[in-house]
């Protein structure tokens, strides 16, 4: 039986997957079954940081599964508090405190709890608790109930309601819009500063700073989901500081990327007081208020420890930004008028088409068929909505790999 053959017998159809088996990968090059070589620009949609099988990850996964792969958070973990210092002192670099989950859904979940447990702490005037969190237009949250009904895309919540209530969705990018949004009942606002699956849509200096300015003024908490855009893909440890680096956070949602293919997610939250008495933000989340029962176990924090270290000591962040820049100039200097925009920051990147010049077949996408022919190619990319596509190499990727990604992009752009 073959693969497809196992999958159509065997697993829920809830991917539209393509025909591409992949076998064994090393950097940012990957072979599947039959051998074929491809360069892997999507590497598991930001999540292979590191390339596929790099020595240091590999090395750490190997040493630690001879002594410790799993035990219970009843118990203290030592490789979860080193992980959790890596991130607060050297990521972050703000007081806080991590929790560790398996999944950037998961993490956001923990930031919608955090908001509701903020709101019963600090209610509206009448006592009653608040609970709504502000969320915006082409987000992506994640596909538990909770993280789905946090995302503001219809298509991603059609078919699951009555959905979790007390979000409201905003136009990204308008600051007018969210300075009439907030309502007694609004505890946090939640957003990407980099919208991923939603298009690569950056949010500007301006409205980040403004959403930053009215959590402040309505005693709202400003959370962040990062899953996708954190450590060092957009070109510094954090993506909001590429934007505003002047705004702090009071939470923070990561996965993707921070365990270079083992499954980690976490979210952090400030230890900032919030209220008179001194009260921390992250004290709010106590013995019995969430947990995991994989969530940060020995393996994962191990692996993601060599990831992030990695990342920091290799100086990747920087080293992104150059490649955004050798994309960008490549791209420009072909002036093809497929391409109508290069949006987003470091090596999170979306390269936007015309729909008008690429014929589409029905029940396709534009960004479909240029991922298809891409493949046909030998590189591998995601798209990002109906009419873009994504570029997100290994922050390690060299010169010569983003060099012969493009030839075959430009190729596959002329030949469709």
């Amino acid at each position: 039986m073959s693969t497809a053959e196992q999958f159509q017998q065997h697993v829920l159809p809830t991917y539209g997957r393509f025909a591409l088996v992949p076998e064994r990968g090393e950097g940012c090059h990957l072979w599947d079954a039959d051998g074929k070589h491809y360069y892997d620009f999507c590497t598991g949609i930001a999540v292979c940081s590191l390339g596929h099988c790099h020595p240091r990850l590999v090395e750490a996964i190997r040493e630690q599964a001879g002594k410790l792969i799993h035990c219970s958070n009843l118990y203290q973990i030592p490789l979860q508090a080193e992980l959790a210092e890596e991130i607060n002192t050297h990521h972050v670099r703000l007081p806080g405190k991590v929790f560790f989950s398996n999944s950037g859904a998961e993490a956001n979940d923990g930031l919608i709890k955090s908001a509701r447990r903020f709101g019963h702490k600090r209610p509206q005037e009448d006592g009653s608790p608040r609970y709504e969190v502000l969320t915006f237009l082409q987000s992506f949250h994640g596909r538990t109930l909770g993280s789905m009904s946090a995302t503001g895309q219809a298509k991603i919540q059609e078919g699951f309601d009555p959905l979790l209530p007390g979000f409201r969705y905003l136009p990204y990018n308008d600051i007018a819009a969210l300075e009439h949004a907030v309502r007694p009942e609004t505890a946090a606002i939640l957003l990407e500063p980099i919208q991923g699956e939603g298009g690569i849509n950056s949010a500007t200096p301006e409205f980040l700073r403004a959403v930053a300015a009215l959590c402040k003024k309505h005693d709202l908490l400003l959370l962040i989901d990062e899953v996708q855009a954190g450590f060092g893909r957009c070109g510094d440890a954090m993506a909001w500081r590429m934007i505003a680096p002047e705004v702090e956070p009071d939470g923070i949602s990561w996965a993707k990327g921070m365990g270079g293919g083992v499954p980690i997610g976490s979210f952090w939250l400030s230890d900032r007081a919030i209220d008179a008495d001194g009260t921390a933000l992250s004290s709010l989340m106590g013995p019995g208020s969430h947990g995991s029962t994989y969530g940060g176990n020995p393996l994962v924090c191990a692996a993601s420890l060599a990831v992030l270290k990695e990342i920091r000591e290799q100086n990747l962040a920087s080293h992104a930004i150059r490649m955004e820049t050798r994309i960008r100039e490549t791209i420009l200097s072909w002036k093809l008028p497929v391409i109508t925009e290069i949006r987003g920051s470091g090596l999170l990147l979306g390269v936007a088409l015309d729909p008008a010049l690429i014929p589409t077949p029905e029940g396709k996408t534009p960004a479909l068929v240029v991922v298809s022919k891409l493949m046909e190619l030998g590189l591998l990319v995601p798209p990002a909505g109906p009419n873009t596509i994504r570029l997100l190499p290994p922050l390690n990727v060299s010169a010569d790999e983003i060099d012969a990604a493009l030839a075959i992009l430009r190729k596959g752009l002329n030949a469709i």
